[in-house]
């Protein structure tokens, strides 16, 4: 993060971006899509911001879900801009991520580990 306010704004934009998902009526979107925004990065100067997108079935249901976000992309600028009384948006960028599918994949081998080093009870 290059300082306080892109920060601030990289928070704000992931607080709002995952409320609106919901909203959303695009079908790439809907499905019962545990749909996760893991990280906001925004630039300096505020004016681009790249969201990553996570989603717990895979990742060729983020991959899908960053396409319904990119067609919705219009819609989200205008809300980001109304919320947070923005006179010039940031440039949105949204980027599929596997790290939800990846510590799901983590937990079990965790999980596995757990079990084997119990006693066994008499």
């Amino acid at each position: 993060m290059a300082n306080f306010k892109a920060g601030r704004m990289s928070e704000d934009l992931r607080r709002i971006i995952s409320a609106k998902m919901r909203e959303l009526k695009d079908p790439r979107l809907k499905g019962g899509m545990m749909l996760t925004v893991v990280r906001c990065d925004v630039a300096g100067d505020g004016s681009f911001a790249k969201i990553y997108i996570s989603s717990l079935e895979g990742f060729e249901n983020a991959k899908e879900a960053v396409k319904g976000l990119e067609s919705a992309k219009g819609f989200l600028k205008r809300e980001i801009s109304n919320v947070l009384k923005l006179r010039k948006c940031p440039e949105l960028k949204f980027i599929a991520d596997n790290s939800a599918e990846h510590s799901v994949a983590i937990n079990k081998i965790l999980k596995g580990f757990s079990d084997k080093e119990k006693p066994e009870e008499e």
